[in-house]
C-alpha cells in the first residue's frame, strides 16, 4: 500500500475512535488506549456531576406547617365540643337526680309525719285502753280508779309503765283515799303480805316528800312501831312503798323491784 493509502486508512480509523500510533502503522489498537482516545476527543467528561436536589420553596413549607396547625386545631376543637356535650349531659343528669332526691326527701318527710301521727295515735289508744282496763279491773274510788300490777319493777320503771298506760302511780292524798287503797291492796294479795310502790319520794330533797306529779305530800301513813319506825333510810332510801297487810308506808331503795299500783282518772265519775 502506498503512503497516500495508509494516511487515508489511518484517518478513517481515527474517525471511528481507533487510532494507531505512528511508526507502527500495522499494529492493532489496545483496550487501554480507547478511554484515552475518547477523553482526547472530549466524549467522556473528567468528573461526572451528581444529580442536584430539586429546589424547595419557602412558601410551600409555610403552607404545610399552616395546614398541619389548622388540622390540629380542628381536632382540638372537636375534642372540646365532645367534652362540652358530655359536660352538658352530665349536668342534665345531675339536675334530674337532684330533683328526684328532692321529691324523695319530701316523701320521706311526709312518711315520717305519718309515722309520728300513727305512733301518737297508738300511744293515745294504749293510754285509753290502760285507763279503761284500770277502771274495769281495778277499784273505783271517787273520781279515781286503782289497779295493782302483779309484776316486779323498780320505782322509775313502775312510774313509766303507769304513764304509758294512761295513768300514774297511786298517790293517796288524804285518809279516805289511803284507807280505800289499803283495803284494795290487802284484798288483792290476801293472805300474803307484799309491798307495792306508791307515787311518793324525796329524791329532790331529803325529807321533803313529793308525789310523782311534783305536788307536796300532806298526808302520811308511816309505819309506827317501837322497834322500827319509818322513814328510817335517810339518804339511801328515797322511795315509798305500801305494805299490803296493813297499808303502812315504808321507805325503800328506789332500785328495788316490787309490785306497783297505778291510778287512773274515772271519766264516768267526772
Amino acid at each position: 500500500m502506498g503512503p497516500a493509502a495508509a494516511s487515508l486508512a489511518l484517518l478513517c480509523l481515527c474517525s471511528l475512535g481507533v487510532c494507531v500510533p505512528t511508526g507502527t502503522p500495522d499494529a492493532a489498537p489496545t483496550q487501554a488506549s480507547l478511554p484515552e482516545a475518547k477523553k482526547a476527543r472530549g466524549d467522556v467528561p473528567d468528573i461526572i456531576p451528581e444529580p442536584e436536589p430539586e429546589p424547595t420553596s419557602p412558601v410551600s413549607d409555610f403552607e404545610n406547617s399552616y395546614n398541619y396547625v389548622l388540622s390540629r386545631l380542628a381536632g382540638m376543637d372537636q375534642a372540646i365540643h365532645k367534652l362540652n356535650v358530655g359536660h352538658y349531659t352530665l349536668d342534665v343528669k345531675v339536675s334530674q337526680l337532684m330533683d328526684r332526691l328532692s321529691r324523695m326527701d319530701a316523701k320521706v318527710g311526709e312518711l315520717e309525719d305519718s309515722i309520728r301521727e300513727v305512733y301518737q295515735h297508738s300511744r293515745d289508744n294504749r293510754k285509753e285502753t290502760g285507763r279503761l282496763e284500770g277502771c274495769q279491773k281495778g277499784r273505783r274510788m271517787g273520781y279515781k280508779c286503782y289497779l295493782v300490777y302483779n309484776s316486779h319493777a323498780d320505782y322509775a320503771a313502775a312510774s313509766r309503765k303507769c304513764v304509758e298506760r294512761g295513768g300514774r302511780m297511786a298517790m293517796p292524798r288524804d285518809r279516805k283515799e289511803q284507807e280505800a287503797l289499803a283495803d284494795y291492796v290487802k284484798s288483792f294479795f290476801h293472805p300474803g303480805n307484799w309491798p307495792v310502790w306508791l307515787g311518793v319520794n324525796d329524791l329532790r330533797s331529803e325529807g321533803t316528800y313529793l308525789f310523782d306529779d311534783g305536788t307536796r305530800v300532806s298526808y302520811f301513813q308511816w309505819r309506827k312501831h317501837f322497834l322500827s319506825s319509818q322513814p328510817d333510810g335517810g339518804r339511801r332510801e328515797n322511795c315509798v312503798a305500801m305494805s299490803s297487810d296493813d297499808g303502812d308506808w315504808w321507805d325503800h331503795y328506789c332500785d328495788r323491784s316490787m309490785n306497783y299500783v297505778c291510778e287512773f282518772d274515772d271519766r264516768v265519775a267526772l
